[in-house]
């Protein structure tokens, strides 16, 4: 089930999200928020992604609920911005023109046939041993797949091959997630 958050909650999560990012830049130790909803104490998974001028720059998260959601997003932010191999770590620079992502997600629910997927709705994550890989829900949107191609590309980013998730030794699920960043949110409340 998807945690229903205010509006209120969200700007939190985005001004604690960017707060980490900025001070872990500047080398200041991170400040813990005051007054926190009982929402952002509950244990859940979350990812933010982070862009540049459209581009993607970071995004990391925590698939399953081992700590509670502000503890979460300022984690992954933080890795997002430092950690995410696929990219050199965020500069100082970068901070005027950062755009923050936050996708907090529901629990996984195992599903057997590509027709449970909703494109615009789920996302996908495959594991088949040691072998993992999730997309969020927005990707497939974004890239205009279908059911068939969001299964072959999170099987191709797990590094298992396109079709792998056919196999019944790879075990598919599904996840909603509430998506929300800066632009629309922030830019409204402000």
């Amino acid at each position: 089930m998807l945690m229903e958050l205010s509006k209120d909650d969200k700007l939190s999560l985005l001004q604690i999200a960017r707060s980490s990012i900025e001070r872990v830049i500047a080398g200041k130790p991170d400040k813990l928020p005051n007054n926190l909803s009982p929402n952002l104490l509950t244990p859940c998974g979350a990812f933010v992604t982070l862009k540049v001028k459209k581009t993607l720059r970071g995004c990391i998260g925590y698939v399953e609920a081992k700590k509670t959601l502000h503890q979460t997003v300022r984690e992954v932010a933080v890795k997002a911005a430092k950690d995410d191999p696929r990219f050199f770590p965020l500069t100082k620079r970068e901070l005027d023109i950062l755009h923050i992502e936050i996708s907090v997600l529901s629990s996984l629910q195992p599903i057997a046939a590509s027709s449970e997927i909703e494109i615009g709705k789920h996302g996908i994550y495959v594991i088949r041993e040691h072998y993992r890989g999730l997309l969020l829900p927005q990707v497939a949107t974004e890239m205009k797949w279908n059911a068939e191609e969001f299964l072959n590309n999170t099987s191709m980013k797990a590094g298992l091959k396109p079709d792998a998730w056919k196999d019944t030794a790879t075990k598919v699920f599904t996840f909603s997630a509430e998506i929300f960043s800066e632009h629309g949110l922030v830019d409204t409340v402000l």
